[in-house]
């Protein structure tokens, strides 16, 4: 009964005084409304409101009754005015056509490369030479604050991430989440938004969220974008895509379509010391895969205060990966024991599909809104993987332990969803509340075979089956608004979560059942145009991805095996952001995040077996708090530059196997953006980008530094329609990840180095007419997506 009352609570409508409001419609002398008109409501020549007409509807507010003057003004129209008693229930503005127009009106605003707003940064990626032209994961990996990890784990300013694409998460993680967006088109995405605290009406899962929007159509009738890319280093990759948009009256149509072929490597080099003897394992994995990304969504706007829309996106992989590892065994003095020769391959499928039905409803003059999604996401995965090593003398003789083994596998997930949105505003106030609920079943099927040419053996005690399932309701609301120089804004969101893991293979079950509330703080004091201070706070869970509480064995070799922990439990995270803003170009952030019980993968080595085996637990505390600055500054007016420093303090505490650690690191990061206008009449631009981040520590693993180069110049072609692109990445290749162990008697260390140094050619061609955008609209299946493997 408790649970049911914070529910309702949480979903209560607040009881607010509503002003006297105007409904209105303008259009031309056919009947056919105007979009983007500036509609002015003005008494005794004082402006009382205005408002931008949206596909032709408008709405304000006024104090009173009285006799008011209303205006209406649109490039290419003569401006019309009208004065009318109110109140009344609506009014219809006609618009004649300017006779006097000019024959071609062009209207340039460029926006900034990074846009910092009260709740996040945007990196405007159609505005980055070098973010454009590759794909989705490389302008994600150039967005400020981005840091990505040698398993392609994603954090934001070192705090874990729900990744979120036009408002609907990415259900997927780690390599199925970098394979996912290697393969769009980096050209099809507009900008990547950075929450570093996400207010209520996003999921409270993930410390923080990134939110990639793609490119949507933004006039009236047929647009048609074109692109196509070739990017090489050691091996060529390229990829081709196009996205449309056509309105017409109430149908509003758009879709696009993307093509990856993706041909590259990853060296990843492994030293274990177990005390009587070194391993060291040098490897290189080669990837190479194909990748169709599509999606075709329609709006039909039924009444002029209601729309009904459905969205189908898609993407289809198929690739393979394989690696050969020489592991040269030495004992203490360096003389060579033995050498063990590894080869890997498996060839992956993966689908994934998303399908939603959307209902928007606008009342009361458009300050009251009803939005209702519902969803159904499939995602199928299926790898077929071999694993042959050898062991072989000092002299190169073999021995007679051999290891062939085959291990196909599966995975089948199902997400329904659904969700309401109630949106009432109510002068300078805004309150949303909203209710959702998702319920997630993956079942996972793990066969582990000996090989013996062409015999195959079943070890059913290698092998798993695993079904997982999740049922999560959730409700929210937030109010927001402004209270003189102050801009306040709170939320709180409780959600009820009853998750099941059953291994049939090991008869072996783990069941929870939890309800939390999650509140979170906005406070904007405005102290005059050129000053700002704002705090915010948030209270967030992380739940771990599907693929952590898979308790298969997966075997690389005899010697290394990695096995999921079903009874991972999720994680809890404080976040407190103190920020101060001075002309909306500088800013300085102090912050403090912690996460307790927080989830990690971990690599144990045992010294008598020589195994090295990694799996997933909860450990105990991760802090960090530090200082972050950042600037926009323009010398001149074709030299714009962007600045992000940032000193921090990392904290990692846990019980962890027979003892217990308290790891404490001062570090730094920077990164700084510059670009040039060459020559502003043939649009030829450059832009460097320099990063370096610094060392840093997790649980027991201590990273080195890293650092990035990125240069590109860009230019219009075919008088503006077209735009041709060179980018060259990392040029000094130093893009490395360096990880070591040195606890108790874990002795070991990493090196990841990923094909970062690229040389990058893009071309894109735009045709069409002008046009009104299409509908941007979040669907139900938020975040269970991401965690789908």
């Amino acid at each position: 009964m408790k649970k049911i009352l914070a529910l309702l609570l949480i979903c209560a409508p607040l009881l607010l005084q509503a002003q006297l409001k105007l409904q209105g419609k303008v259009k031309d002398e056919t009947g056919h409304p105007l979009d983007a008109a500036t509609i002015t409501l003005k008494k005794a020549d004082k402006q009382i409101a205005s408002a931008f007409a949206d596909l032709g509807n408008f709405n304000l507010n006024y104090p009173q009754a009285g006799t008011y003057t209303i205006s209406a003004s649109l490039v290419g129209y003569q401006p019309v005015q009208v004065t009318l008693q109110l109140p009344k229930d609506s009014v219809v503005l006609v618009m004649q056509a300017d006779s006097k127009q000019l024959k071609e009106v062009t209207v340039t605003y460029r926006k900034p490369l990074i846009e910092r707003k009260v709740d996040r940064v945007t990196f405007n990626v159609e505005n980055s030479i070098i973010a454009s032209g590759g794909s989705a994961w490389e302008a994600l990996t150039k967005a400020p604050g981005i840091q990505v990890g040698a398993s392609n784990d994603i954090t934001a300013n070192r705090k874990t991430v729900r990744v979120y694409m036009d408002n609907k998460p990415l259900n997927i993680s780690g390599d199925d989440l970098s394979a996912y967006l290697q393969g769009l088109p980096s050209d099809l995405v507009a900008q990547i938004e950075v929450f570093s605290n996400p207010p209520a009406k996003f999921e409270a899962e993930g410390a923080s969220v990134i939110n990639i929007v793609t490119k949507k159509g933004k006039k009236q009738g047929l647009n048609v974008t074109l692109n196509s890319a070739f990017t090489q280093g050691v091996y060529s990759s390229y990829n081709g895509s196009g996205s449309f948009n056509y309105r017409k009256d109430k149908l509003n149509v758009y879709g696009s379509y993307g093509y990856t072929h993706r041909h590259t490597f990853q060296d990843h080099d492994v030293d274990i010391d177990y005390g009587t003897s070194l391993w060291n394992s040098p490897s290189r994995f080669i990837y190479e895969s194909n990748s169709h990304n599509y999606r075709l969504g329609a709006d039909y706007q039924v009444t002029d205060n209601q729309v009904l829309g459905f969205l189908v996106t898609g993407n289809n992989r198929k690739g393979s990966t394989g690696s050969n590892t020489l592991t040269r065994v030495t004992d203490g003095q360096m003389n060579l024991d033995s050498t063990l020769n590894t080869v890997n391959f498996a060839a992956n499928t993966a689908n994934q599909y998303a399908y939603n039905l959307n209902y928007n409803l606008k009342m009361d003059s458009g300050k009251r809104s009803l939005n209702i999604d519902v969803d159904y996401s499939p995602y199928q995965s299926n790898s077929k993987a071999y694993a042959d090593n050898g062991s072989f003398f000092p002299d190169g003789t073999p021995t007679n332990t051999m290891f062939h083994i085959y291990t196909p596998s599966s995975q089948n997930i199902d997400i329904y969803s659904g969700k309401a949105d109630y949106n009432y505003k109510i002068g300078s106030w805004e309150l949303t509340s909203g209710l959702k609920y998702s319920s997630t079943k993956s079942r996972n099927n793990f066969d582990y075979f000996n090989r013996d040419g062409d015999l195959l053996t079943s070890i059913p005690e290698n092998s798993n089956h695993f079904i997982y399932t999740e049922k999560t309701s959730a409700a929210y609301t937030s109010i927001s608004g402004t209270l003189g120089k102050w801009t306040l804004q709170g939320g709180l969101r409780g959600e009820y979560t009853k998750t099941r893991g059953y291994s049939i293979t090991l008869d072996s079950l783990n069941q929870r059942n939890y309800f939390k509330l999650f509140p979170t703080a906005f406070i904007q004091y405005k102290f005059n145009n050129d000053n700002e201070l704002q705090f915010n706070y948030a209270y967030r869970i992380e739940r771990p991805e599907y693929n952590r509480l898979n308790p298969a064995k997966r075997f690389s070799s005899p010697y290394n095996v990695y096995v999921g922990n079903p009874a991972l439990q999720p994680a809890f995270v404080q976040n407190l952001e103190l920020s101060y803003t001075y002309k909306q170009q500088y800013n300085v952030t102090a912050y403090y995040s912690a996460t307790h019980d927080v989830f990690t993968n971990i690599n144990i080595q045992d010294n008598a077996t020589k195994i090295y085996y990694g799996t997933q637990a909860n450990l105990g505390l991760s802090v960090n708090t530090g200082v972050r600055l950042s600037a926009s500054f323009r010398p001149a007016n074709w030299w714009d530059l962007n600045v992000l420093g940032e000193a921090y303090y990392q904290q990692e505490k846990s019980a962890y196997l027979s003892s217990s650690f308290d790891f404490r690191l001062y570090t730094y990061d920077a990164t700084l953006k510059q670009s040039f206008t060459i020559d502003n009449k043939a649009s030829l631009k450059a832009e460097i980008s320099a990063t370096y981040n610094g060392p840093g520590i997790q649980g027991i693993y201590r990273a080195d530094h890293n650092s990035e180069i990125d240069a590109g110049i860009k230019t219009n072609l075919l008088k503006g329609m077209g735009t041709l692109r060179l980018a060259v990445n990392d040029i000094f290749n130093t893009n490395n990840n360096y990880i070591r162990i040195n606890y108790l008697d874990q002795h070991s260390g990493f090196f990841h180095h990923p094909e970062s140094r690229t040389v990058g050619l893009s071309f894109s061609y735009r045709f069409g007419k002008n046009v009104a955008a299409s509908r941007s609209r979040s669907t139900a299946s938020e975040e269970e997506r991401k965690r789908a493997q």
